[in-house]
């Protein structure tokens, strides 16, 4: 009897194997889509971001992540000054400005 499984063992493995390639498909697959519809929009958003905050300068209204809006009074290297109503400076690290508004959004706030 053993030797009707071991010969039915080499006909399963004669039979071929796909390609290797053919297996891998689908998972090549998928890192192409996630990589268009997730990974290069989200860099893409990064750098736009990266230039917009390395061009803020003073006069330049913003609105923080926290969605304080203000006018930029200082800009320095890795923190600015904004202010955010007449005497009321807040110092908030340069990153964190989400938003460049247009000119008189502040005053029509």
């Amino acid at each position: 009897m053993d030797f009707l499984i071991s010969s039915a063992y080499a006909q399963a493995g004669a039979a071929g194997q796909p390609n290797s390639w053919l297996q891998m498909l689908p998972l090549v697959l998928i890192f192409v889509v996630f990589y268009f519809l997730l990974i290069r929009p989200q860099t893409k958003k990064a750098k736009e971001h990266r230039e917009m905050v390395g061009k803020l300068s003073v006069g330049d209204e913003v609105v923080t992540t926290g969605g304080i809006l203000g006018r930029v009074i200082e800009a320095g290297e890795t923190f600015m000054t904004i202010e955010i109503a007449n005497g009321v400076q807040i110092r908030v690290q340069r990153f964190q400005v989400s938003q460049l508004m247009p000119k008189g959004t502040y005053k029509s706030a």
